[in-house]
């Protein structure tokens, strides 16, 4: 995609990935799984090749893609699903 809508919708897909692993695993550790899968495909695709081959170039598009799929991954592992019970069974009386 073109620079500003795809590194955007990129990066709304990796927010979704993170998000996503979060809420079907009920823990943080659900969102840490896919951001490490993240980070270690963008670190094998950013090496260059033999050939002088690579995915990622040196640009501010591919940095802000790196920096910022970074951040993203560790902003939905902290707002992942703390210990706190889904129902709301605390109150005898209801």
């Amino acid at each position: 995609g073109w620079f500003p809508g795809g590194l955007l919708l990129a990066l709304a897909g990796a927010a979704g990935l993170f998000l996503g692993g979060a809420r079907a695993m009920v823990s943080r550790s659900g969102a840490v799984a896919p951001a490490f899968g993240w980070v270690v495909a963008v670190i094998f695709l950013t090496a260059s090749r033999p050939e002088g081959d690579f995915l990622f170039g040196a640009g501010v598009g591919s940095y802000l893609f790196l920096l910022g799929g970074m951040a993203l991954a560790v902003i939905c592992a902290t707002m992942g699903l703390g210990r706190q019970p889904e129902a709301d069974g605390a109150r005898l009386g209801k």
